[in-house]
């Protein structure tokens, strides 16, 4: 399926603070009439509320070509995934199937382009549950391509899934900062012909150079966690190093988008944009222009290799 290089991330419609249906709404009718194809949902996100706007969306120009994925959220609710819980446990057929048939019914299409697992462990490729769970939801017509999120700094856990043949595309952290995926998955998904979603671009906002030291979030806005005193101080001191390099005339985010367009392997970008003024200056990153090879090889010194820890996910 053929997708816009900037997708639209429905992330922080449903669960961020500072969203609402209104502006939220405004913002995914501007990125339809600016060209973006490819929209990123999830039933977790809102409880369902990011799906329901993507199918008002949807439903309001029914000629239009529109790719929309979404995403079962794991049945014991547990983010990252772990080697140490079977998948029967976590994505279950009858749970798989009554997510994604709720999903599609929210966007009001008659099957969902991209139904994806919303996390992964490579332990579980061998799993028949899995193998039935990923037949199935494409045989019985609710979705018409399989996916999978990767885990939070862990770009190399998927590549055991697909070697199946049974996942059509893989969805993974990548930008400046976390550049692994091009060690291994990306080799392996232009192997075997998988899509890459590149998500986070932006680095949960830090690469729009507007945060600080005293930047704060409300309590209820995953970010407070995320950008807790463990993190920010170190990403802080990262962007700032990074400003020095960003050329002339352009912005840390046009920046962060670019860098991420240059890698052949990647398909689309999953960027949140919430406003109409951010759809339009993401959505002009895709004019077919590359960064220089020496800003390239300025950014490949900006690599920082992470592990997963308990306020990253």
């Amino acid at each position: 399926m053929l997708v816009s290089e900037i997708g639209h991330g429905l992330w922080g419609m449903g669960d961020w603070s500072g969203s609402s249906d209104a502006s939220s709404a405004d913002a995914l009718a501007a990125s339809h009439e600016q060209g973006c194809t490819f929209y990123d949902s999830a039933s977790a996100y809102g409880e369902g509320r990011s799906d329901a706007l993507l199918g008002s969306l949807i439903e309001s120009d029914p000629s239009a070509t529109f790719v929309a994925a979404g995403k079962v959220p794991p049945k014991n609710l547990k983010w990252p995934a772990s080697s140490s819980d079977a998948f029967s446990d976590v994505f279950p057929l009858d749970h798989v199937l009554e997510y994604a048939e709720e999903s599609r019914r929210r966007m009001r299409v008659s099957a969902i382009d991209l139904l994806q697992l919303h996390v992964w462990d490579d332990a579980w490729a061998g799993d028949r549950e899995f193998h039935r769970v990923a037949t199935a939801v494409k045989e019985r017509g609710i979705a018409k391509h399989f996916g999978i999120s990767l885990n939070r700094w862990e770009p190399q856990n998927g590549i055991h899934a697909m070697r199946t043949g049974l996942v059509d595309a893989v969805q993974v952290i990548y930008n400046i900062f976390d550049q692994a995926p091009e060690d291994e998955l990306f080799p392996a998904c232009d192997a075997l012909g998988v899509g890459v979603i590149a998500r986070v671009p932006l680095d949960e906002g830090s690469l729009t150079g507007h945060m600080t030291l005293d930047t704060t979030f409300p309590a209820d806005d995953w970010r407070s966690l995320y950008f807790g005193p463990e993190n920010l101080p170190p990403t802080i001191r990262r962007v700032e190093a990074l400003k020095k390099i960003v050329p002339a005339g352009m912005t840390m985010p046009e920046l962060a988008l670019r860098f991420i367009l240059q890698h052949k392997s990647v398909s689309t970008i999953a960027v949140g944009m919430r406003t109409r003024a951010h759809v339009s200056a993401n959505v002009a990153v895709s004019d077919g222009v590359r960064l220089d090879d020496s800003v390239m090889e300025e950014l490949r010194k900006h690599r920082w290799d992470r592990t997963p820890a308990p306020w990253s996910d």
